[in-house]
């Protein structure tokens, strides 16, 4: 699944704000911060839920006062209903927190600051990739422990390469290479792309490119947008290019079919996915054998875009104390070990090998070498209310109704607005 979720849609503002001084409870069923409790832990992925179960198993274990229940709501419904959680003082326990999200729950003190337990504990944060740790810290405060890490590489058909009589992609290549390969790849007569220009992913398409070329998307006091920056338009025209020059299918046939979608029924050679995609792809007929992963080509810099959720603790929860252990537990070697043997990449340094193994077929270790150069996330006080001003503008560009720059200019111009807001 695309764990950055680009789309999210989750504008809280000023309702958060009242619910941050409102008067609730928690999701747990027992009061006071000692004693014995039930700690709600609330999750999207119903991929992950057995692992969760088990993570929880273990922790009480050595804590058999503290009972976890794992709360899986569907990643549709899972912010409108943390939202509404969050307004009422009833969010859980402890839950999943994303980039995009973070700094407008942190802000409007919907989840608590955890530096006190840091402390005392003396929880060494180095074991997590820095980006990380940097992505869950607000105003100096750290408010999550990484859970898991994510990169983005380039999955590539072997079969359509070979029939092409074209080599595989190795580290070092550079956009010129991708796009010699792209235009090589493209055969109109059977209905093959070389890959697929999307849109709505961000994560996984421009936001790379737009790094690659020395452009940004938001300036790091969170204050401008980077959109008019004319290597941040290059970074966009990258792919509107690919669509002209028909090496990626038009907007319309990527909205009725999504280019992974196309990917895994041979009509994409190469497709620009996360480290999470490995399960699937691993697990799907037509690719499990067909397909491997390389980094991301070079443009003026190396570079990936960088990402992973962290586990934070409710602001409202009537057991902080035992909230705090399970979170330090969550972010521990153990707990990444057994995360690894789900399927999922930890972000705990070190223990990424059995997700890694699961699928030797692929170059996975791919993933973990660009965490090196990885580029953090780009967010602000409030991601979603640009994040749809990029879509509503930037789709102007990807149908062809106006140029990229002109489209790219006309969408700085509205986040700079959105931002001075927030």
């Amino acid at each position: 699944m695309r764990r950055s979720a680009q789309w999210c849609a989750v504008v809280l503002g000023a309702v958060l704000t009242a619910s941050a001084c409102s008067s609730g409870g928690s999701g747990s069923d027992a009061s006071g911060s000692g004693g014995k409790a039930t700690l709600s832990y609330g999750v999207w992925d119903a991929t992950q839920k057995a692992a969760m179960e088990q993570l929880g198993r273990e922790f009480t274990r050595t804590h058999p006062e503290i009972t976890i229940k794992v709360e899986l709501t569907p990643w549709a419904d899972y912010w409108t209903k943390l939202k509404a959680a969050a307004t009422g003082g009833s969010a859980p326990d402890v839950f999943w927190m994303n980039g995009p999200n973070f700094q407008l729950y942190a802000s409007n003190g919907v989840i608590r600051p955890l530096d006190d337990g840091i402390a005392k504990d003396k929880v060494d944060l180095s074991v997590y990739p820095e980006q990380l740790v940097n992505l869950y810290t607000y105003q100096g405060k750290h408010y999550g422990l990484p859970k898991d890490v994510d990169t983005v590489g380039v999955w590539y058909n072997k079969t359509l390469f070979d029939a092409a009589k074209i080599p595989y992609p190795t580290a070092g290549w550079t956009w010129s290479d991708f796009q010699k390969a792209a235009a090589e790849l493209t055969d109109a007569g059977k209905g093959q792309y070389a890959t697929g220009a999307e849109l709505t992913s961000f994560q996984e398409y421009q936001y790379n490119t737009i790094a690659q070329a020395g452009g940004y998307v938001i300036s790091p006091d969170g204050k401008k947008s980077g959109y008019s920056d004319p290597k941040t338009i290059e970074g966009l025209r990258f792919w509107t290019d690919l669509i002209q020059k028909k090496e990626s299918p038009d907007l319309k046939t990527m909205t009725d079919t999504a280019p992974l979608q196309l990917f895994e029924a041979g009509k994409l050679a190469m497709y620009w996915g996360g480290s999470w995609d490995s399960s699937e792809f691993g697990s799907n007929t037509y690719t499990k054998d067909r397909v491997d992963v390389a980094p991301l080509p070079k443009g003026e810099k190396q570079a990936t875009i960088i990402h992973g959720l962290a586990n934070v603790v409710s602001a409202k929860t009537k057991h902080a104390d035992q909230a705090w252990q399970f979170v330090n537990f969550l972010g521990s070697k153990q707990a990444a070990e057994i995360l690894a043997r789900s399927g999922a990449m930890p972000a705990y340094n070190g223990t990424q090998g059995p997700w890694a193994a699961a699928h030797p077929q692929f170059h996975l270790q791919t993933f973990l070498d660009e965490v090196a150069y990885g580029v953090p996330y780009p967010v602000s006080k409030n991601t979603a209310a640009w994040n749809e001003a990029e879509l509503t503008y930037l789709t102007k560009a990807w149908n062809g109704q106006e140029p990229v720059d002109k489209a790219a200019r006309e969408l700085a111009t509205a986040m700079d607005d959105l931002l001075a807001k927030e």
